[in-house]
């Protein structure tokens, strides 16, 4: 994914992630694809609803 793309991969974390070069050279490319993707396009699903939150907070401090 880097190849001869490093300097534009460099510059577009430093300016929209805020990350310094050292955040850059220990990220993986599919750490970097998935801080820059819209959270919808990351996990390819919706957030949660409020129903299903309440039901897994239930469920979890029953357990």
């Amino acid at each position: 994914m880097f190849g001869d793309g490093i300097p534009l991969w460099l510059s577009l974390s430093s300016r929209v992630l805020g990350w310094r070069p050292a955040d850059f050279w220990r990220s993986t490319p599919a750490e970097l694809a998935g801080a820059i993707r819209e959270p919808d396009a990351a996990s390819g699903t919706l957030a949660p609803s409020q129903d299903l939150i309440a039901q897994l907070l239930e469920r979890d401090s029953n357990g």
